[in-house]
């Protein structure tokens, strides 16, 4: 007599052994003596087991939550302090109002003189120069001048006010010397030295005119 019952499988009416918990033909899963159990049926039984074991854990906690005592120690919840509010005068009132524009603020005022020291002065250029004999324009540029005797020249200067330095040469100081008479060298005097000819030239600004001196005996 075998110590180890058989049962019979409900599925497919085979016996095994007992201590079995699937059936080793058709693998079916044994419940109790002789029954069994789907796969499916199994998890959906595991599925309802563990909802059943939360449900009770969260009943649990909150059970400890409503009956734990309370800390009489604990600091009570700090409170915030709102800053004083001072009385706002009309003025202030009507910039906070919506739609109107806030006041235009007045503008320091500027320094008109500083402004003018810092525009640029406008650059003259000289555009033209001519050489002139008591004020008139020498013709043709070309004149004759006795031997010794001198003769005083000047100088119009277009557009005037230019200061630029004027330089009077000879080109042949052999026959006729020139020198300026004034600092700004507006007027100059050409003396005659010996018979002959050569050019005076002024240049002012990189501009020149020239004259045709001619020295007789």
């Amino acid at each position: 007599m075998s110590l180890v019952s058989e049962i019979k499988c409900a599925r497919c009416d085979r016996k095994y052994s007992g201590v079995r918990s699937r059936c080793p033909y058709c693998g079916a899963r044994r419940i109790g003596q002789g029954k069994y159990t789907e796969d499916s049926d199994n998890a959906k039984g595991k599925m309802l087991i563990s909802i059943l074991i939360m449900g009770v854990l969260v009943v649990g906690a909150g059970v400890l939550l409503l009956t734990s005592p309370i800390d009489a120690d604990a600091a009570p919840p700090a409170t915030v302090e709102t800053p004083p509010t001072t009385p706002s005068s009309p003025e202030d009132d009507i910039e906070s109002r919506p739609g109107l524009a806030p006041r235009p603020q007045p503008r320091p005022p500027e320094d008109e003189d500083e402004d003018q020291d810092e525009l640029p002065a406008p650059v003259l250029e000289v555009r033209s120069v001519t050489i002139t004999h008591n004020n008139s324009i020498i013709r043709n540029n070309d004149f004759t001048q006795p031997l010794g005797q001198p003769i005083t020249l000047g100088v119009r200067i277009e557009p005037p006010g230019i200061e630029e330095d004027i330089i009077w040469t000879s080109s042949d100081e052999s026959v006729f010397s020139v020198v300026a008479l004034n600092p700004e060298g507006t007027q100059a005097r050409v003396t005659g030295i010996a018979r002959g000819h050569g050019t005076l030239t002024v240049s002012v600004g990189g501009v020149e005119a020239t004259c045709t001196v001619r020295i007789s005996g």
